[in-house]
């Protein structure tokens, strides 16, 4: 089973509490991540893009690096490891994105990936005039397949003539092209559309986890990839985030989490829950619908590992048998100490990870 980190690219992480680690985004925080989770032998390390965060007590997500610009920082140090940055559909037209994968292969040769963002959020691109009205939430999708259709078509040949419903490109060309010829596409839907996106274009989806300890829960999920992915022959595999909050003892790393939920950020918490209504179309599975749910917010309801390192260890070699599962993403509730931890800790406990590279 693959292992990636999602990078700290917005302030304070995945934890939307008061009593969370506070930390700004900065580039020697994300090199550091980065370089740690390379030395452990993970496999890849994935940046999100946030242009608008949500307020609140602790001003969550309002500090964001950019990722494509991150991500090509963080080729130049770095060997190894795959690096995935984060392409906003409705703010990058998608020549330019080729260009700017391109480049970051050119950095790393064979390292570089894109993750295809739809947008969800209305707030976040209204205030750069680029928010395309509600219809958005029925045809993003759609616009998203047709984008991809042009990264493919300017990295495999190098020319693109594409004329859709949303991109029309006129002898478009780009050069140089990937060393490989080619760049991996993750996409991260969550409803049957998302996913049967994914299916078709992406070569593989990252899906939220379920609960808190409970790692089988993902199962229906992945499932319903496995099914898209079926009927399309294609083979996309699920990438499952997870927050891991380890500690010595079970009982150790439960306070913590307990502590993180009695202080949670109630006013960002709210914006959260605004933006999230305004798709009235969205299937419940959506992401904007998953991250605003009411008993689990406060880390926007992503899958919750809370235990020793031994016990957060045989929970992950749980989700390394659930078919479908390529790897997981990890996110720690403070990154440094969290991907030491793992390193040193938690993965040279794993069956699924013995052979990681530069596991002690």
């Amino acid at each position: 089973m693959e292992i990636g980190v999602f990078l700290p690219i917005g302030n304070n992480g995945w934890l939307i509490s008061k009593s969370s680690p506070q930390y700004m985004p900065t580039f020697e925080l994300n090199k550091t991540v980065v370089q740690r989770a390379e030395e452990y032998g993970l496999d890849f390390a994935l940046s999100m893009i946030k242009f608008k965060g949500f307020g609140g007590e602790t001003g969550f997500w309002d500090h964001c690096l950019e990722s494509f610009t991150l991500t090509a920082a963080l080729a130049a140090v770095t060997e190894r490891i795959r690096l995935y940055a984060s392409v906003p559909v409705l703010a990058l037209p998608p020549a330019i994105a080729a260009r700017m994968a391109v480049t970051v292969d050119a950095i790393a040769p064979g390292r570089a990936g894109v993750n295809i963002v739809t947008g969800w959020a209305p707030a976040e691109y209204a205030q750069m005039g680029l928010w395309p009205g509600d219809e958005h939430f029925a045809n993003r999708y759609a616009r998203a397949a047709e984008y991809v259709t042009v990264l493919r078509q300017l990295w495999g040949a190098g020319t693109s003539d594409f004329t859709g419903e949303f991109y029309r490109m006129d002898d478009c060309v780009l050069s140089p092209r990937p060393a490989n010829g080619h760049i991996d596409v993750l996409a991260a839907g969550q409803s049957g559309t998302g996913m049967r996106f994914a299916a078709e274009h992406a070569d593989a989806n990252f899906i939220l986890g379920r609960g808190v300890n409970t790692p089988l829960a993902l199962s229906a999920s992945t499932a319903a990839l496995v099914e898209q992915a079926r009927a399309t022959g294609r083979d996309v595999g699920a990438l499952v985030l997870f927050m891991v909050i380890a500690a010595e003892t079970d009982a150790a790393a439960q306070a913590k989490w307990q502590d993180y939920h009695d202080h949670a950020d109630l006013a960002a918490l709210g914006y959260l829950t605004a933006q999230t209504a305004t798709d009235r179309m969205s299937e419940g599975s959506s992401t904007a619908r998953t991250v605003a749910l009411p008993e689990g917010a406060v880390n926007l309801n992503m899958g919750t590992l809370v235990g020793s390192y031994a016990t957060v260890a045989g929970m992950l070699d749980q989700i390394a048998t659930v078919p479908g599962v390529k790897g997981v993403i990890l996110v720690f509730d403070e990154f440094v100490d969290g991907m030491e931890d793992f390193g040193t800790r938690i993965q040279p406990l794993m069956k699924s990870r013995t052979a990681a590279a530069g596991t002690p």
